[in-house]
């Protein structure tokens, strides 16, 4: 990038949220790390300053809707405006519906989605006032063709997409874009606890024959989130190796 700006990328502890926020720093992006607890964050920190890079790790529960204020002017007070966000952050709690809780749904709702929607609106003013951001919002390919026992999270993913539409509408004309990602399987600590039998049939069913890699995803934000992505917003990419062809 021309300019060092602030990005700020949710999840950014492990798998595709740090390779994301790597990703970034090696373009020159200043990097707001942001996981559950800070100290989660410490070694996406440890792998961009040992690189050159400008990195601090920041705790903060999205899901939850109080402290983001607070969270936006501390990034800001040590690295500057954010001009580009990654919802990246997300978690799973799998069953089948009629067995799932009510708290399994609120809180699956509350950090894959309404996270997104409290880190956008809190950045958003920056933005409009430089006249320049991005924002990637990382969905999956569930949102698109929904999985058994994945409803709260297949809705909160679907939503991912309908709320980045709508938010690239409203904002295309400040030179902001808005674009979701939906990965396939990725190679991270999630699938690795898949069986063996289980990782063979999806690798079989993926057109180009592995599992995707961190780097896969994070290559395709950092594309998004370049000046030479300038004329793409409001769609919702799928890399998934042909997975769902």
């Amino acid at each position: 990038m021309s300019e060092s700006k602030v990005a700020v990328v949710t999840g950014a502890s492990r798998g595709i949220g740090q390779a994301i926020a790597i990703a970034l720093a090696k373009d020159g992006c200043q990097v707001a790390c942001l996981a559950s607890k800070a100290e989660n964050a410490a070694e996406t920190v440890r792998q961009i300053t040992d690189e050159g890079g400008n990195a601090i790790a920041f705790g903060a529960d999205l899901g939850e809707g109080g402290g983001i204020d607070a969270l936006v002017s501390d990034i800001e007070s040590q690295l500057g405006t954010p001009t580009i966000l990654v919802n990246n952050a997300g978690l799973t709690r799998d069953t089948l519906l009629m067995r799932m809780s009510d708290e399994d749904w609120q809180r699956v709702i509350d950090v894959n989605l309404n996270g997104a929607y409290r880190m956008t609106k809190a950045l958003l003013r920056g933005m409009m006032k430089a006249r320049w951001g991005r924002i990637v919002s990382i969905s999956s390919v569930v949102g698109l063709h929904g999985a058994p026992g994945q409803t709260n999270y297949a809705a909160s993913k679907a939503a991912l997409i309908g709320f980045t539409m709508s938010l690239a509408k409203e904002v295309g004309s400040r030179g902001i874009t808005a674009n979701a990602v939906a990965p396939g399987w990725i190679a991270t600590d999630m699938t690795a606890e898949l069986p063996e039998d289980q990782r063979e049939h999806v690798v079989k069913l993926t057109t180009v024959g592995r599992l995707g890699e961190p780097e896969d995803i994070s290559s395709v934000v950092r594309f998004l989130c370049s000046e030479e992505a300038s004329f793409i917003t409001g769609q919702a990419i799928t890399v998934d190796g042909g997975l769902t062809l």
